[in-house]
């Protein structure tokens, strides 16, 4: 099965299950965990994926995000968590700027396990940028955004590719935003 297909199926999976999950962990479980396997990601290897990753801020102590992705031992993604049945929000956000942070991350994903946003830190280094500069919906999107989507699949993942991409989506997204007549997907 090929990348697509292994999210079309995630898709159709989390359209027929999403009103039967109630809780953050039930969203970890049924939703987020899947997303990551099909990007290639070994879940279960504490190596690649670090549940409940610390990422202590300032006096805050003992402060975890939800998974910490590694490759060759660096933590290059952290992704947190929130149920699928409530919208992302800006609190939200907060939350992964604050862990964004204090690692040596270059990419944030905020997730419900539907709706996906993913930051990185081009306005300035180490600090996570205010808005995504890439959003992915499971239960509608183009394949266009599938084939970005892959670029932070294991085998495609390169932060520089990623980031020059990140760059060129920004002002587009700046002038989409100005412009009313125009509805962002």
């Amino acid at each position: 099965m090929d990348f697509s297909d292994k999210i079309a199926a995630l898709a159709q999976r989390i359209a027929k299950q999403k009103d039967a999950i109630e809780t953050e962990e039930a969203t970890k479980t049924a939703f987020i965990m899947p997303f990551l396997r099909d990007l290639g990601y070994d879940v279960f290897d504490p190596h690649v994926v670090m549940p409940e990753f610390t990422a202590d801020v300032g006096v805050k102590k003992g402060e975890k995000v939800d998974y910490a992705i590694k490759l060759d031992g660096k933590v290059v993604m952290l992704v947190e968590c929130k149920p699928c049945k409530g919208a992302l929000s800006t609190q939200h956000m907060s939350q992964l700027y604050r862990y964004f942070s204090v690692t040596e991350a270059r990419f944030g994903i905020l997730t419900n396990g539907i709706v996906y946003w993913f930051f990185t830190d081009l306005a300035e280094p180490n600090k996570m940028d205010a808005k995504p500069f890439f959003e992915f919906d499971m239960l509608n999107y183009r394949p266009a955004q599938v084939e970005e989507l892959k670029k932070f699949a294991t085998g495609n993942f390169d932060v520089a590719t990623i980031l020059e991409t990140a760059s060129i989506l920004e002002p587009v997204r700046k002038v989409l935003e100005s412009d009313e007549s125009v509805v962002i997907p």
